[in-house]
């Protein structure tokens, strides 16, 4: 079986019938001349389809795993706000929401962007919420609401910002928290 009697290659399905005077009939025919099998295309052809695959795949394969990164970081961050609020539910401790906030953006801000953008949406969501609620629930509709919320979202700041969150630890906190 000779070159000619054998199936096309897939690169050459598609390139065109017509050909110059004086060109080559046979695209690898140069080939020959070096001692090479004329039947297989040139190493660089197909070594460069493979790393175009290959270049392609890592740039989509990149951007997931930098998502998967950014939604573990934003799970974590979740989670370290949740701990947060469940230890200052427990401490029941009197002037110490503002430090549980601070602590609870610091931890989820030191995991990255993602718990950085976990602890803005959640203290956001909270705030929002608790300007709603309050009202209805606590009966509370002066203006002592916004100037707690407004101190609230300052705390939350300054642990996002990577400040220090015991700067709003209350005296006489346990150790525990």
């Amino acid at each position: 079986m000779t070159c000619r009697d054998s199936p096309r290659a897939p690169d050459q399905l598609f390139s065109s019938p017509l050909s110059l005077p004086g060109m080559a009939q046979n695209k690898y025919s140069h080939l020959s001349a070096a001692g090479k099998d004329q039947c297989s295309p040139p190493l660089g052809i197909s070594t460069m389809k493979l790393f175009t695959g290959l270049i392609l795949c890592s740039l989509v394969l990149g951007v997931h795993s930098q998502w998967m990164s950014f939604l573990g970081e934003a799970y974590e961050g979740a989670k370290d706000m949740w701990r947060a609020y469940s230890d200052m539910r427990e401490a029941n401790y009197k002037g110490a929401d503002k430090y549980f906030h601070a602590r609870g953006n610091y931890d989820a801000a030191q995991r990255g962007p993602g718990g950085a953008w976990a602890a803005k949406v959640i203290s956001d969501a909270r705030e929002n919420i608790q300007r709603f609620t309050d009202p209805l629930f606590k009966g509370t509709t002066s203006g002592k609401g916004q100037e707690d919320s407004r101190a609230d979202q300052a705390a939350n700041e300054w642990g996002r910002s990577g400040k220090d969150p015991n700067h709003f630890r209350p005296a006489g906190l346990p150790d525990k928290y």
